[in-house]
């Protein structure tokens, strides 16, 4: 749609507001001035800086030192607390907490498609669903270390997922897969299920493992509300710059 040109007066007027509201800084070298915007202006995190920030993260190794940082928290609080409790038990969230979809996050450029074919890697599109069918998720390694030092501790290890009931068989098989075994349970929402945030359906199923008189010593996941709502002794946090869960 094309306005009515302005009275040269209000557009004057208009020209100065502008000026006025912003800050102007010439950009040095080349005499260019830009017009800044005003302060509150709330332009979130540019998205194109963040994914090339996701990548080098992950490129760096920093990425699995840090898991590798929370963990050894974890393993040190196991070697403590483990000998002191009736049924010590170790409660996980499964993805990019013992399985890594780098792959597929990667392949998709840190978007989420939800459906359609995996069949590029490691090019994209890949539909989270088709990659999930697929089982090939690799093991966090580690975490995959830590739930091995724990299970030769005596601590019974417990998945609990925001992944459906329907989900369980590929689960269990990409599990399987990655190298993780003799666990005690293994958690999935109820098909059909809505809950606001993680910690509405994570939380009630810690409160069970505890009822079949097991003493969750901690609880591990990355995202804030895998660990809220308590019914475990502690909680820890595992990086997660890719996505985000309430």
């Amino acid at each position: 749609m094309r306005f009515p040109a302005l009275p040269p007066v209000a557009a004057l007027t208009l020209v100065l507001q502008a000026c006025t509201a912003s800050s102007a800084t010439p950009v040095a070298g080349d005499g260019t001035t830009i017009v800044r915007q005003p302060s509150p202006w709330s332009e979130p995190t540019n998205v194109g800086k963040a994914k090339s920030a996701a990548e080098a993260y992950i490129k760096s190794g920093a990425y699995l030192r840090d898991v590798a940082t929370v963990d050894g928290q974890v393993s040190t609080w196991v070697g403590i607390r483990a000998s002191q409790v009736s049924h010590p038990a170790l409660v996980f969230d499964i993805d990019e907490t013992s399985l890594s979809n780098i792959q597929e996050e990667t392949a998709n450029d840190f978007g989420y498609v939800a459906q359609g074919a995996c069949d590029h890697l490691p090019k994209g599109p890949c539909g989270f669903e088709a990659w999930e069918a697929l089982a090939i998720a690799p093991a966090l390694a580690p975490t995959f270390d830590l739930i091995k030092q724990a299970q030769a501790s005596g601590v019974a290890i417990f998945f609990v997922t925001g992944r459906k009931e329907a989900l369980r068989a590929v689960t269990e098989t990409n599990l399987k897969r990655a190298g993780y075994a003799n666990w005690q349970g293994l958690y999935l929402e109820p098909d059909g299920s809505h809950f606001g945030n993680a910690s509405a359906y994570k939380a009630p199923t810690r409160a069970k493992i505890e009822a079949d008189g097991f003493t969750i010593i901690a609880t591990v996941g990355d995202q804030y509300s895998d660990l809220t709502g308590g019914h475990a002794e502690r909680g820890y946090k595992l990086p997660n710059p890719f996505y985000y869960l309430p």
